[in-house]
């Protein structure tokens, strides 16, 4: 018999019924452990050695840990702005809720475990390049501090999956999240019109994710709120460090407050508002200047489910939501300016603070200036030396009007405070895939290697060039896919 590792409760199955279906994940063939989270099994007080043991059974359906109970969860949601009544977990299966020493609670959740009702036709399957994407892209912004999702392992299945590329070795990805409630698990009973699983739902994710709000007199408002403050600034930190999710329909918006579902998701290389990376994205709804708007955006859908629950008046109700509403973009701009006022460095807090955060975006725009390159070497501007950042525009000029606007606001220890908020490492695009297609070649070291540095963004760059530079020039722009 296996040893008890996680420490599995089901409180959303209890809480929640007719939220999911209680179905096993598909058996895998011959499942090989690629990689194990070997921190972050420890950071939930698992015991390592027997992961390591059992990993690649528990994770590829062959076998389920003890306590185990698997469900597909049910949950609605806009994609591309079409809504869809019924979506759910077609790859996807919640194993269970570990309850860590410290009494947190933490979804263990396979993904590409293969095909539920809620499938819509696919597979679900998953291969193991997207897979390792979401490993490593998790835990980038992990350790940029940005709340997210992680990856606990990657598990090979041993069959072929079949895409438009042809044969890919199949995989499994076992992730970490506070909880899978979305925005679309709200829509799913909304357009149901069940009254009565909204108010649970709207209870249930109270006690999970804000229980200091247990005693609100108007939980599903204290609820929107809550979310709305922590949707703000992570989509803030998101946008600080050039992030494009690049799926951010309702179903893919966590109550919890965290970056969920990494599919065709990439950085920002030269600042381009516009940038999209998604192959299905051919409107340009989520490029990287939008974002704020579709936050927004999918606030007031989140906002329409609570709507009964708002006011038993019907118009008082629609005049409360569109007051919180109409504050999101104000409440966006102050977390924005937040965080460029950490990246440049600033002293204290001023009310032109976020036009000098606009003007160097300005300065930067149509220049080719890299995002990250940009930011990271203003702290050796910061004694006046404009030859620090001034190479990498196109044409300095507009640069080297702001430069002194900035320098009369910057802390007496303004270089550090840059180095210290301004990563010198992000997983850039190319060396993205240059990884994943030697792991799909079965070579896991350029993976290896580049997941190292992710994991230590605020390191020197002595050493690390590799992974510092944009790509070379005349490299084809990058393309990302959502696995399916």
């Amino acid at each position: 018999m296996d040893r008890p590792v996680f420490n599995f409760d089901h409180s959303y199955a209890r809480a929640l019924p007719g939220a999911y279906l209680r179905l096993a994940p598909d058996v895998a063939r011959d499942p090989k452990l690629v990689v194990l989270n070997e921190t972050l099994a420890r950071s939930l007080g698992l015991d390592v050695e027997a992961l390591r043991d059992s990993a690649a059974r528990w994770f590829s359906g062959a076998a389920l840990p003890n306590g185990a109970d698997p469900l597909a969860l049910a949950y609605a949601g806009h994609q591309f702005g079409g809504f869809s009544p019924q979506l759910g977990d077609g790859r996807a299966h919640l194993l269970g809720e570990h309850v860590d020493p410290t009494g947190c609670r933490w979804d263990i959740q396979l993904k590409g475990s293969g095909r539920t009702p809620f499938s819509r036709g696919g597979d679900g399957k998953a291969v193991l390049g997207p897979m390792l994407r979401e490993y490593l892209i998790s835990e980038a912004m992990h350790a940029l501090c940005i709340p997210t999702t992680r990856s606990l392992a990657v598990v090979k299945t041993g069959e072929t999956v079949w895409r438009e590329a042809g044969g890919l070795p199949g995989a499994v990805v076992a992730r970490v999240a506070a909880s899978h409630i979305r925005v679309g698990t709200f829509q799913f009973f909304a357009a149901r019109g069940d009254q009565a699983m909204l108010k649970a739902l709207t209870d249930y994710t109270i006690a999970r994710h804000y229980p200091e709000f247990a005693d609100a007199p108007n939980p599903a408002l204290v609820l929107f709120d809550a979310v709305a403050d922590r949707q703000v600034r992570l989509i803030a930190e998101w946008m600080g460090v050039g992030f494009i999710h690049g799926v951010m329909n309702t179903d893919n918006m966590a109550l919890s407050g965290e970056t969920i579902d990494y599919g065709p998701c990439a950085f920002m290389d030269a600042y381009a508002p516009g940038t999209v990376f998604s192959s299905i994205d051919h409107q340009g709804r989520y490029a990287y200047a939008n974002q704020p708007l579709i936050l927004a955006w999918n606030l007031a859908r989140l906002a329409e489910t609570l709507l009964p629950q708002f006011d038993e008046d019907g118009k008082r109700a629609v005049d409360i939501a569109n007051e919180r509403l109409g504050a999101i973009a104000g409440q966006y701009r102050v977390a924005w300016v937040d965080v460029m006022r950490r990246k440049l460095g600033l002293a204290g807090a001023e009310d032109g603070d976020g036009d000098l955060a606009d003007g160097l975006l300005a300065a930067m725009e149509g220049q080719g200036a890299d995002w990250t390159l940009t930011f990271r070497r203003l702290a050796g501007a910061v004694a006046g030396d404009d030859s620090a950042v001034a190479p990498i525009f196109a044409d300095p000029t507009a640069l080297q009007v702001w430069l002194p606007r900035w320098r009369a606001r910057l802390a007496p220890d303004a270089a550090t405070r840059i180095l210290a908020a301004n990563p010198a490492v992000i997983p850039r695009n190319h060396n993205v895939e240059a990884a994943l297609n030697a792991a799909m070649d079965g070579d896991m070291a350029a993976f290896s290697n580049l997941l190292a540095a992710v994991q230590r963004p605020f390191d020197p760059e002595a050493g690390r060039e590799v992974f510092v530079l944009p790509p070379p020039e005349g490299l084809a722009p990058i393309v990302t896919y959502c696995g399916t």
